[in-house]
């Protein structure tokens, strides 16, 4: 934004959010009127509130929260300020009645050193706000000038007239508020060096040590309401309406959807805890057809992510202030006043759910009902109710309505959804009478699949609306939109490398042509954030005009674009300079008009020659980065949506569409297999995905350009993200990874990974052989973690982190007897395994691929098969047995050798059956112990070692440990034998011990 000497023109625009029911947040003090300002004394243990309609100033006392007095004052006290050393209360009078009645603009000074004296000052024009800085005197706005104060002397000096502004006339009409005739609010910062305001045409800064005061005009759409001003500690940042500014008066973040109510809502900044604490009411809360309960929302103080939402007994209605010490907010309210201890908010009653989504993995191997678990709590630790409720048909949960702390068992029955081949989701719904957040509800996916359906899933909760690979690092980032978050993966392991924070509602990514930077747009913030991609550190981000909304990025050898929404009359087309990391509007499209549609995306050309622009309303455009402007703008269809994407050799696709260099098009692709989703160009061919709903397989296909053929159509194994046509109708969620390996695709659970050649010939698995994971001999036990070596066992590598382990990963699922294994890792050549515990002798595996069904593979399960972990230590030539020193805590080496009197603690597998019974696939409990039922014998240097226990290590999966004490009688050497023994079968290993 362009800074001017005075004011500056502005625009200001918007998009969405929701509230929910449940228990209240708060104390309600009613005052018999309408409250307009208010001021915390804490000193004297009491806080000033401006009764305005009642002519007086209620005075609470802050250690019961009751109204302990009143002080009369002028007619309509409509603000107040506190000076810094507790002296003067200065309390302005709106009074801007219309002739002939007589104009009743005033100023009161109350003066508590000197038995609570009053004197009032008549003012020639109605007062917006009063605020007083550290200098003692107050900054006092009225609509036609800027005013300081002095209330030792009486002196009031104008430091700046005001133009144009038009003042509410009273009388107003019934059920008007304070907020809605005054129009203002001013607040000050807590060391009281910087003083904004906010009107309803300008906003101002004064600097209280330079005296300096510097404003802008704005038009709003909707009005900036609620009509408060709240300011950081030490003036840094301020929120004014629904917008949060920086001091030159950018718009850093602003709140989806504000309904733009003067009078309802609030906000304030709890700058040690880097929160707001807001009511923002939306516009679709607050139509006629909704009964919503008002909704403080806790966000982040830098972009407004929400935190958590807590329920309020009544509408906040004005101003908020915190104590110093943070833990209590006072807002004014529908009644006079809401007390809200946010610093005791831990000690409420809340209700939070361990996981956002819970994902069931059916498979053609696996037809069983399963069932999972997720932890309902309250982080109070009080016992708080709970009522639970499944929204479809097929799952039940047990219990349905407790107490916390409680277990939920959730139970899906895979026959109601055997006709389903992708994933259906339904949601898990949570009510607390006496919780006071809305507890978010619970995702559960639902995933079955037949042997053909290609690729694993990857379950990420949220919102996800944008994918992008990164060209020159095995790595994608996915933007989600509802924790304003970029989400960084491994393009290898697919983990999560990082997260990024991004502005408000973050919309598209684009990475730079010098492949340097990451970009993100975001539609509630005029910047658009900028990451190293060496470093994945945010770096200066990008400022936009005023009123501009960078929702569309795309990058050519020449410039960077951005589609814009703007709160105007048209959206436009930015140009991005990265240098200055500014953008301005283009004046023109070449001989086109710069004014595009509201849903309007960017894609650049790998090579960087030009960006098309595509519009849902069938609009086209397309920039040249050899001539730097745009050259073709067509509008052939009635609407266009779904997937767009730009080719290194001038071809582009939107939707069904393929199109030339001249945006004409040329090819139409099928639709017969559902809605078009995904898109790419690699060299000249191409990939793209569908789906008939988000139930449904997708279907991914390798497309012939020249002929727009699909090659070899082959389903997935759940649907991509599909078109939503208000919120998103262009979709970017299929992107082949740099190295051609894995294509990764935007999915309904997350995103699912499918190899490159996914369509190539299959072959049947070939087992070859099965030993344990430990130390990778042949003997195994029920429970016990194995590795399967064979030949196309898996298209490609990947692990899971799943809890319960999955019985299918990937284009895979293992049969023992006909009881699914659970697996957590498969690969072409490996795949590692958890075997059931109620197998035991012989026993015949099996492995399901698309390509077919594997040979018998015989083997022999043991009652118990003890075998150590072993880990290879840097520096040593051999691995070493995982053997830990409770002394230190540290892994038994030479270095680090057993010492009499030592406890000792190893870890193995193949120990068999436990007492509880765990089932397969999920970690071991903590409380009871799960406790082996064969005992196993250990000695060191032939000594029997005395054991404290032997069992399943807690919390994770087939992993045992045994805890043995070493007497002192144990012979010392440098390789004395540790064996174990247990059922017969024994493993032995080398330890050196020390006196």
């Amino acid at each position: 934004m362009r800074r001017e000497p005075w004011f500056l023109g502005i625009t200001l625009g918007l998009c969405l959010a929701t509230a929910g029911w449940g228990a209240t947040f708060g104390r309600v003090v009613a005052i018999g009127g309408s409250a307009s300002d208010l001021a915390l004394d804490e000193t004297r243990g009491v806080l000033y509130l401006a009764n305005f309609t009642a002519n007086r100033i209620e005075v609470m006392s802050l250690a019961n929260n009751t109204i302990q007095t009143s002080i009369n004052v002028a007619a309509q006290p409509s603000s107040l300020s506190l000076s810094p050393d507790g002296r003067f209360l200065v309390v302005a009078h709106y009074g801007n009645f219309q002739s002939p009645n007589t104009q009743t603009n005033a100023l009161t000074v109350i003066d508590f050193q000197n038995q609570n004296s009053k004197q009032t000052f008549l003012l020639a024009d109605p007062p917006l706000g009063v605020a007083f800085g550290l200098d003692g005197k107050a900054l006092l706005v009225t609509t036609k000038a800027f005013l300081i104060f002095d209330p030792l002397t009486g002196v009031t000096i104008t430091i700046q007239t005001i133009a144009d502004m038009v003042a509410k006339i009273l009388p107003t009409p019934a059920a008007t508020y304070p907020p809605s005739v005054v129009a203002a609010s001013v607040a000050v910062s807590a060391d009281r060096l910087k003083i904004y305001g906010l009107t309803d045409t300008f906003q101002f800064r004064y600097n209280v040590t330079t005296k300096m005061l510097s404003g802008f005009n704005y038009t709003s759409t909707p009005a900036m309401g609620p009509r408060v001003v709240s300011v950081n500690s030490d003036g840094s940042y301020y929120l004014a309406g629904w917008g949060l500014w920086n001091p030159n008066g950018n718009l850093l973040a602003e709140f989806p959807d504000p309904a733009g109510l003067l009078s309802v809502g609030s906000h304030a900044i709890d700058s040690s805890r880097a929160v707001v604490y807001a009511q923002i009411p939306s516009s679709s809360a607050t139509s006629a057809t909704t009964t919503e309960p008002p909704v403080l929302m806790i966000l982040d103080s830098d972009n407004l992510a929400v935190r958590e939402k807590l329920q309020l007994q009544e509408n906040l209605a004005g101003k908020s202030v915190l104590s110093s010490d943070g833990r209590t907010m006072y807002s004014i309210s529908d009644s006079g006043l809401t007390v809200l201890p946010v610093g005791s908010l831990a000690q409420s009653p809340r209700l939070l759910s361990s996981q956002e989504d819970v994902v069931f993995r059916g498979s053609f191997c696996d037809r069983r009902v399963t069932t999972q678990q997720i932890l309902l709590t309250d982080p109070s630790g009080n016992s708080t109710d709970f009522s639970l409720s499944a929204d479809t048909a097929g799952i039940t949960v047990s219990p349905a309505a407790g107490v916390t702390p409680a277990a939920v068992r959730i139970t899906v029955d895979p026959t109601v959804f055997q006709n389903q081949k992708g994933t259906v989701t339904a949601q898990l719904q949570i009510k607390s009478a006496l919780a006071v957040n809305i507890p978010s509800s619970v995702r559960i996916l639902i995933n079955t699949r037949e042997p053909d359906q290609r690729g694993t899933f990857v379950n990420v909760p949220g919102k996800l609306v944008d994918l992008l690979a990164d060209p020159t690092r095995d790595r994608f980032f996915i933007l989600r939109q509802d924790k304003n978050q970029v989400l960084v993966y491994d393009g290898s392991s697919y983990n999560l490398l990082s997260t990024l924070r991004t502005g408000n509602t973050p919309t598209q990514m684009a990475i730079t042509f010098d492949q340097r930077y990451l970009l993100v747009g975001n539609d509630n913030s005029q910047y658009a954030n900028v990451f190293d991609l060496e470093t994945l550190a945010a770096v200066s981000p990008i400022l936009f005009p005023g009123g501009h909304y960078p929702r569309s990025l795309a990058s050519s050898g020449r410039t960077v674009l951005a589609a814009s929404r703007v709160a105007g009359p048209k959206h436009t087309i930015d140009r991005v300079d990265m240098y200055a990391r500014t953008a301005t509007e283009m004046p023109t499209l070449g001989i086109y008009e710069n004014d595009i549609n509201l849903n309007t995306v960017l894609a650049a050309s790998p090579n960087g020659s030009s960006i098309m622009a595509a519009e849902t309303d069938g609009t086209l455009l397309l920039y040249n980065a050899n001539v730097d402007t745009f050259t073709v703008a067509r509008k052939d269809y009635k609407s266009l949506t779904g997937p767009y994407a730009a080719s290194s050799y001038d071809q582009f696709a939107v939707g069904s569409l393929l199109l030339n260099a001249s945006l004409v098009q040329t090819r139409s692709f099928e639709t017969g297999s559902g809605s078009p989703s995904g898109f790419a160009f690699v060299d000249q061919y191409a990939f793209r995905t569908s789906a008939p709903s988000s139930a449904a397989p997708g279907v991914i296909q390798r497309v012939n350009l020249s002929q727009a053929a699909s090659i070899n159509p082959t389903r997935m194994a759940e649907a991509p993200l599909l078109p939503v046509a208000d919120s998103q109708p262009f979709t970017r969620t299929l992107a082949p990874l740099y190295n051609r390996n894995v294509i990764v695709n935007l999915t309904v659970s997350g995103f699912t990974v499918v190899a490159w050649n996914y369509d190539a010939a299959v072959i049947p698995p070939v087992i070859n052989a099965l030993v344990n994971a430990a130390d990778g001999t042949k003997p195994v036990a029920p429970g016990g973690l194995v590795s399967i070596y064979g030949s196309a066992l898996n298209p490609i590598s990947i692990a899971t982190k799943d809890i319960p382990l999955p019985t299918a990963l990937g284009d895979s699922c293992l049969t023992v007897n006909g009881v699914p294994l659970s697996v957590l890792f498969v690969s072409p050549t490996q795949i590692n395994a958890q075997l059931p515990f109620n197998l035991e002798g012989n026993v015949t595996m099996i492995l399901h691929t698309p390509g077919g069904v594997s040979d018998n593979f015989n083997f022999t399960i043991l009652p118990a098969a003890p075998s150590v972990f072993s880990v290879t230590l840097a520096g040593l030539n051999a691995p070493v047995p995982t053997i830990i020193r409770a002394a230190n805590n540290e892994l038994v080496t030479l270095s680090n050798p057993i010492h009499h009197g030592d406890t000792i603690v190893i870890y193995l597998t193949g120990m068999g059956r436990t007492n509880p019974p765990v089932d397969a696939g999920l970690p071991a409990p903590f409380d009871p112990l799960a406790v082996v039922l064969i005992t196993p014998q250990v000695e060191l240097g032939g000594v029997a070692l005395p054991l404290n226990y032997a069992g399943m290590t807690p919390g994770q999966i087939g992993l045992y440990q045994i805890n043995a004490f070493v007497p002192r009688w144990v012979p010392l050497g440098m390789t004395q034998t540790l064996k174990i023994t247990q059922s017969g079968d024994s493993t032995s290993m080398s330890v050196r011990v020390v006196d």
